[in-house]
């Protein structure tokens, strides 16, 4: 039985960014899906999900789960209230549970990564979630937003 590979795994774009002005890191630079970004690796994917999400935060205001998944999956295009009782029940939080995405606190970090691993899920589905790595999340996290270490000579 042939498995077939969800197209935001198979763009290394977990979220499935929509295609915008944004020129993000880690693009291909041939992208042959007309809608949807494609990026060199899963990292990247995961980098630019979480760079749209801190601009959620501090540009709209959306700090909850609930309010982040309204204007990432809004109802005129998603089943927007299954999508945000599947993020929770999968993260263990309520839907107003706050999130701090851009912050390197610890808890902040693991919290963001728990919401995108649980968005990319619903993107995906379940059957892909061996594809999901947290290894891969935490590693766009980094990408995102920890400044380069500064070369010493």
């Amino acid at each position: 039985m042939k498995i077939m590979i969800p197209r935001g795994i198979r763009n290394c774009n977990p979220l499935n960014i929509r295609k915008g002005k944004d020129q993000w890191k880690g693009l291909l630079k041939v992208q042959n899906d007309k809608s949807f970004y494609q990026f060199k690796a899963m990292e990247w994917g995961y980098r630019a999900a979480f760079r749209l999400l801190r601009t959620y935060r501090v540009k709209y205001n959306r700090y909850s789960v609930r309010t982040i998944i309204e204007r990432w999956a809004p109802p005129s295009e998603n089943q927007t209230r299954a999508y945000i009782g599947f993020v929770c029940e999968e993260m263990g939080v309520p839907p107003n549970f706050i999130l701090n995405v851009g912050s390197l606190q610890d808890d902040d970090v693991y919290w963001a990564c728990e919401l995108v691993r649980a968005m990319a899920l619903v993107e995906n589905g379940n059957k892909c979630a061996d594809l999901i790595r947290k290894e891969e999340i935490k590693k766009g996290y980094v990408l995102a937003f920890e400044p380069p270490n500064p070369q010493r000579g």
